[in-house]
């Protein structure tokens, strides 16, 4: 029964551990500033919409093709 108890203070130790390193990693990270954030999610936004072009024409080509073999037979 004493090594129970005496491994719970361990376990508590080690989540206590866990929290101070934590808190450690968070406190090196270094966050964009505004201009930064605004340029990326302009270019995640411009990126995207190139994309969904880029898919849709492609689609729309795949579904000419496709409509134009299928009347040939």
């Amino acid at each position: 029964m004493a090594e129970k108890n005496a491994a719970k203070p361990a376990f508590l130790e080690k989540i206590k551990d866990f929290f101070k390193g934590l808190k450690a990693e968070i406190r090196k990270i270094t966050w964009p500033t505004r201009e930064q954030t605004l340029k990326q999610t302009a270019a995640v936004v411009l990126i995207s919409a190139v994309m969904c072009g880029f898919i849709r024409l492609i689609d729309v080509l795949t579904g000419l093709v496709v409509n134009a073999v299928s009347h040939i037979f």
